[in-house]
């Protein structure tokens, strides 16, 4: 596997000449100079390359090993990288100062993470989903349970996991049956919960899991889920860790990939019950909990770009190293042939444009949680509820093509494992399914997010997309990406309003959004995406127009003539389908 080198001159690009370090000058965000987030990346890209990175191969070829005795012994390596990142204080960067933790804006926390899951995406789930605990315990716990378990959370010596599915409940969350009994000041746990990631390992002291469960006089469905913690060890009153409480890893995922990552059955109450405390209101437990998923849906697409970007690092090495035919008269490496640097561009451009959108919704995130202004807050934070179903699901669907289309540049060599283009493959294809399935992201976006506001939020962004559309024709040499961009913003209008208009029938509604969903989140995802490569390509023009000769630039136009004008016309034949109309799903007979 070849190394990897953190993306930390196009992180600096996006955060400097794309947002302006816009984040920066929030209330709160005092002490984050650009100096200081320079020197972020910079260790950061040194905790990725060199003690994360290393890891990933043998980690994937050694996999986890469940003991007799229900733990689970992580790949050779893992537990002291995971301490490393504790050590360096990387757990707590975007956690606020109240909380312990460091206050670095959205942006930057999810830079690092871009990088750290480029390294490692098996290693990378852990915290992602203690970041995701943080959130959930810090907005809905009760002061006792913050006092007790957000410190070790924060500093990252215990980690958290969220445990939703069960056998016969994976999406459809209303059919969970683990039950919560109630004695005294907390309440005794019955069930079994699988795919649980990271739900047993040897990295951290204690496991604190989040678990959805109903009492036994709770109604059915949704309302009568609620929200409990249960802590691997117990936690007495002076600190300390206690006795194991009654929760047993049952046994671990054989997974096509992340095989690095415990994918765990966590059996609770084989014994007298696992001891769990309520989080937040009774009955509301759905509710408090997709606050952990809307943080971990825009890390999931975060994750996914990092994959893309060192699958792009695979291919670009092999390909300027193989030597292959013939090109222009002489032997050549297979770079030197348009096909395959067409591969290799449509990698670069995809993956430059995803992490500028993914980026984007974290600065919006930013201004959501920061600004002083309230009106600024609200519209910040209707950008980010219609962004994070496009970054999580367009971000990882980009990230299984990108790493295919690593394979295919290694040819067959790619095929074959000791490459590692097939791993980025194999560990990608998760991203689209969890966190809630990229069909369900989509549902989101055209059902409950268009229909909530009549689609006023994506009209906002549309209206900036064809600003940047009428900057790139004011250039000359810009002008067709221009043109492409406003087509593009065009064809999202006009599926928006099919969307709105047959998605509000009585009678065929929910049946209009079913259909139209996915291709229309496709549609949103090539034009927001295009936007984000329009914007960067009229920086690029700029500084070359001032006098600059660093190689950057022009590698950054050409990514970007490439997005708008081969890539995104590809993604706006997503209205014709949408025009298409759902007859030939409707009149479709499922057969076995």
């Amino acid at each position: 596997m070849f190394p990897f080198a953190a993306p930390v001159r196009d992180l600096r690009f996006v955060l400097e000449e794309l947002l302006e370090y816009r984040s920066l000058a929030l209330p709160g965000f005092d002490e984050a100079s650009p100096d200081l987030v320079e020197a972020v990346l910079e260790e950061a890209a040194k905790l990725a390359g060199e003690v994360w990175a290393p890891l990933n191969a043998s980690g994937d070829r050694q996999g986890c090993v469940r003991r007799e005795d229900g733990g689970v012994t992580l790949p050779d390596g893992f537990a002291e990288a995971y301490q490393a990142y504790v050590e360096g204080g990387w757990n707590g960067i975007g956690v606020s100062q109240a909380l312990g933790g460091q206050g670095l804006p959205e942006v930057v926390a999810s830079s690092v993470q871009e990088m750290l899951h480029g390294a490692n995406m098996a290693l990378g789930l852990c915290p992602m989903l203690t970041a995701g605990a943080i959130e959930a315990l810090a907005h809905h716990g009760s002061d006792a349970l913050k006092e007790t378990y957000l410190p070790r959370l924060v500093e990252g010596s215990w980690t958290g996991t969220m445990n939703l599915t069960e056998p016969q409940a994976g999406s459809d969350l209303s059919k969970v049956r683990t039950r919560a009994v109630p004695e005294g000041d907390h309440y005794r746990l019955f069930g079994q919960k699988i795919f649980i990631t990271w739900g047993e390992h040897d990295a951290s002291e204690n496991i604190i899991h989040l678990v959805l469960a109903r009492k036994p006089d709770a109604p059915e469905g949704n309302k009568g889920i609620s929200l409990f913690l249960v802590p691997k060890f117990l936690v007495n009153e002076d600190g300390s860790l206690g006795e194991r409480n009654d929760v047993t890893c049952a046994s671990i995922e054989h997974k096509l990939g992340i095989h690095g990552s415990p994918t765990c059955t966590l059996s609770f109450g084989e014994g007298d019950g696992a001891i769990g405390y309520l989080v937040g209101v009774e009955g509301r437990g759905l509710n408090h909990m997709f606050t952990m998923m809307n943080e971990a849906r825009h890390k999931v697409g975060v994750q996914g770009i990092g994959v893309a970007e060192r699958a792009c690092q695979h291919a670009f090495t092999y390909a300027l190293d193989r030597v292959q035919g013939r090109a222009r008269g002489s032997e050549a490496t297979i770079s030197e042939h348009l096909d395959v640097r067409r591969m290799l561009l449509s990698m670069r451009a995809r993956t430059d444009a995803l992490r500028a959108l993914a980026l984007y919704c974290a600065a919006q995130l930013d201004v959501a949680r920061h600004a002083t202004d309230a009106a600024e807050r609200e519209a910040a934070q209707a950008q980010v509820d219609v962004l994070i179903p496009v970054v999580k699901a367009f971000s990882t669907d980009q990230a299984v093509d990108i790493a295919s289309l690593g394979v295919q540049v290694h040819g067959g060599m790619g095929y074959i494992e000791e490459t590692g283009a097939a791993q980025l493959l194999r560990d990608a294809r998760i991203a689209p399914i969890y966190e809630g399935t990229n069909g369900i992201q989509a549902l989101d976006l055209a059902g409950r997010k268009l229909s909530r506001d009549g689609g006023t939020a994506l009209s906002g962004l549309l209206d900036e997309i064809e600003a940047t559309a009428g900057e790139l024709r004011k250039s000359g040499e810009l002008a067709a990406s221009g043109d492409s961009l406003a087509a593009g913003a065009a064809d999202l209008r006009a599926a928006m309003a099919i969307v709105l208009e047959q998605g509000g029938d009585p009678e065929r509604g929910a049946d209009a959004i079913q259909a139209y969903a996915t291709p229309f989140l496709s549609l949103a995802g090539h034009v927001l995406c295009a936007w984000q490569m329009g914007r960067a390509a009229l920086k690029a023009s700029a500084a070359l127009a001032g006098g600059s000769d660093d190689p950057f630039y022009p590698a950054k136009l050409a990514a970007a003539d490439f997005a708008l004008r081969q890539w995104l016309p590809l993604g706006r034949a997503n209205r014709s389908v949408i025009e298409a109309g759902m007859a030939s799903l409707s009149a479709f007979n499922v057969t076995s």
